[in-house]
C-alpha cells in the first residue's frame, strides 16, 4: 500500500478564540486518525499544537523535514497567521493543503469564535504572494463527505508530485532508428524535473540474462510456472524459458540502477541476440508496479508513473492509438504487441506470437472494459504538458497483441490534439478516472494540463467539492 506523510500545522491567530482553535486541531487530527491518514502533528512544539508563533515555525520545519513529509496540511483552526503559514510553505517545498471547518452561527451577543473562511481568504493570497502553489479544500464540516474525498484525493496529488520529482528510468538501448517520434531531450528532463535517466547498451541486457539463467534459476523456474498458470503458452519450451530469463533479468537491472520505470528498444537488436520479443517481460514486470514501455519511448514511461502514481499504485497499460472503430464513430483501438499487465485481461491471457513481428514472447488478450483515463505526458521546443482525458471500453473485432476498443466524445477533436502535438501515437490507460488528480498536481510539478475534451470547468468543479 502507499503511504503518504502529512506535515499537519494546524493554525490560529490571537485576537480569536485560542480555545476554540484548541478544540478543531483536535478534532481535525482524530478524523484524520479515522481515516487512516499518516501524518506528523505539531503538539510537542508548543502546549497548543498549534502554529502562530515564528519560532515556534522554525522548529516545524526542522521537524517536518527531518519526519520527510511529502504534504503540509494547514487547518485553520481560526482565522489563523497567514504569513506564518506561507512562510513554512515556502520552506517546505512540498503540496499543500488549505482548508479551515465551516464556522459556526454566531451566539446570541452576536460574537463570533473563529472566522476560519475569511482566514483562508487571506492566506490563499498570501501564498500567491510567496509563489507557493497549494490546493484548496473547501469550507466544511469534519464529517461532510467532501472532506474524506479531498483528503484522500490530496494524498494522491502528493504521491504524484513525490514520484514524478524522484522517477529514474532505466534505458535499455537507443531507441529504434525509424521512431524520431520518440526522441526525448535527456538533459532537459534532469534541469527541468529532476527525472534522470539510466542508459545501458544491449550488450548489459545480454550479460544480465546470462547472469540470470546461472545465477536465479529458481526465480527463472517461478516466472516459467507463473507464465503457465496464468496463460495459455503457445510457444516452445525453450523461447518460454527465454522470456522468463528476460523478466528476471530486467528486473535485476531496474534494482541494480535504482530505477521506478524503464523503456526498451524492443526490437530488432533485442531479437538478433535472444530470438524472442520482450512483450510478455514488460508484462510481467508491469504487474508488479515497474512500468516497461516499448520503442524506448521515455516520455511514455514518465506518463506510466503519474499516471500509477495518480492512482496510488493501481496498474495501467501502455498502447498505440492504432485505428478508428470500424462501427462506432467516436471509438478507437488502443493496442501494442502484448506488453499489458496480466491482471488487466477480461479472459485468460494467450502467451504467443505478436502481430507484426515472426518472433515469439507476446501475449493476445482484450482487456477488461469500463471507465478509463487516458493521458500521454511530452513535450518539444521546451514546452512540456500532459493530455488528459477519460474514455470508456467498448466491444469490437477480435484483435492480435494486448487491446482495447475504447470510446471518447469526439474522436476527431481527440485526433486532432494529437496530431498537433506535442504528442505522439503512444498512451497510457487506467481503469480509474484519475484525471482531477493529474490536473491538480500538474501546478506542482510544472508541467500545463492539456484536457481533449472541453471539461475544464467540470474538473475544477469536482475539486471544490461541487
Amino acid at each position: 500500500m502507499v503511504e503518504i506523510k502529512l506535515g499537519f500545522a494546524p493554525t490560529r491567530r490571537s485576537i480569536f478564540s485560542a480555545p476554540d482553535a484548541i478544540k478543531y486541531r483536535g478534532l481535525t487530527a482524530d478524523r484524520l486518525r479515522e481515516l487512516g491518514v499518516s501524518f506528523v502533528d505539531i503538539d510537542d512544539i508548543n502546549p497548543e499544537g498549534l502554529l502562530y508563533d515564528e519560532k515556534d515555525r522554525l522548529k516545524i520545519v526542522e521537524k517536518f523535514k527531518k519526519e520527510k513529509i511529502d504534504g503540509l496540511f494547514l487547518p485553520h483552526c481560526n482565522f489563523g497567521t497567514e504569513y506564518e503559514c506561507a512562510r513554512l510553505a515556502k520552506d517546505l517545498n512540498v503540496p499543500v493543503l488549505l482548508w479551515g471547518p465551516l464556522d459556526e452561527r454566531p451566539d446570541e451577543n452576536g460574537v463570533r469564535l473563529r472566522d476560519s473562511q475569511c482566514g483562508l481568504f487571506a492566506t490563499g493570497k498570501v501564498l500567491r504572494r510567496f509563489r507557493v502553489p497549494f490546493t484548496y479544500m473547501t469550507n466544511c464540516r469534519l464529517n461532510d463527505p467532501v472532506f474524506e474525498r479531498g483528503v484522500k484525493d490530496f494524498l494522491a496529488v502528493c504521491n504524484t508530485v513525490k514520484v514524478f520529482r524522484n522517477t529514474r528510468i532505466l534505458q535499455i538501448s537507443t531507441r529504434p532508428f525509424d521512431f524520431w517520434s520518440t526522441m526525448c531531450n535527456e538533459g532537459e528532463l534532469l534541469e527541468r524535473f529532476n527525472i534522470q535517466l539510466s542508459p545501458i547498451p544491449m550488450t548489459e541486457l545480454m550479460d544480465a540474462i546470462r547472469m540470470a539463467k546461472s545465477d536465479m534459476q529458481d526465480k527463472i523456474a517461478e516466472t516459467v510456472a507463473y507464465l503457465k498458470e496464468k496463460t495459455e503458452v503457445k510457444i516452445k519450451e525453450n523461447e518460454l524459458a527465454s522470456v522468463a530469463a528476460l523478466k528476471v533479468a530486467m528486473r535485476y537491472l531496474i534494482d541494480k540502477y535504482g530505477c521506478n520505470a524503464a523503456g526498451i528498444q524492443c526490437w530488432n537488436a533485442l531479437q538478433e541476440e535472444i530470438g524472442i520479443m520482450p512483450c510478455a517481460a514488460n508484462a510481467l514486470l508491469n504487474d508488479e508496479g515497474f512500468p516497461v514501455v516499448c520503442e524506448t519511448d521515455i516520455h511514455g514511461a514518465i506518463t506510466a508513473v503519474l499516471v500509477e502514481a495518480a492512482a496510488m499504485g493501481q496498474r495501467s497499460f501502455f498502447a498505440d492509438w492504432t485505428i478508428r472503430h470500424p462501427d462506432i464513430p467516436n471509438g478507437e483501438l488502443l493496442q501494442h504487441c502484448g506488453p499489458w499487465p496480466i491482471s488487466l485481461a477480461k479472459d485468460k491471457v494467450e502467451l504467443t506470437y505478436p502481430l507484426a513481428f515472426e518472433h515469439p514472447g507476446s501475449l493476445t488478450a482484450e482487456a477488461k472494459h469500463g471507465e478509463l483515463t487516458l493521458a500521454r505526458f511530452d513535450g518539444d521546443n521546451g514546452e512540456y504538458s500532459i493530455l488528459l482525458g477519460n474514455a470508456k471500453g467498448v466491444d469490437g473485432p477480435k484483435c492480435m497483441g494486448t487491446y482495447l476498443w475504447i470510446e471518447v466524445d469526439n474522436i476527431k477533436r481527440l485526433e486532432a490534439k494529437i496530431v498537433e502535438g506535442p504528442y505522439i501515437h503512444h498512451c497510457v490507460g487506467i481503469h480509474k478516472n484519475v484525471v482531477p488528480i493529474l490536473y491538480e498536481a500538474c501546478k506542482y510539478i510544472g508541467v500545463k494540463p492539456d484536457l481533449y475534451d472541453p471539461i475544464e470547468e467540470d474538473v475544477k468543479a469536482y475539486l471544490r467539492g461541487e
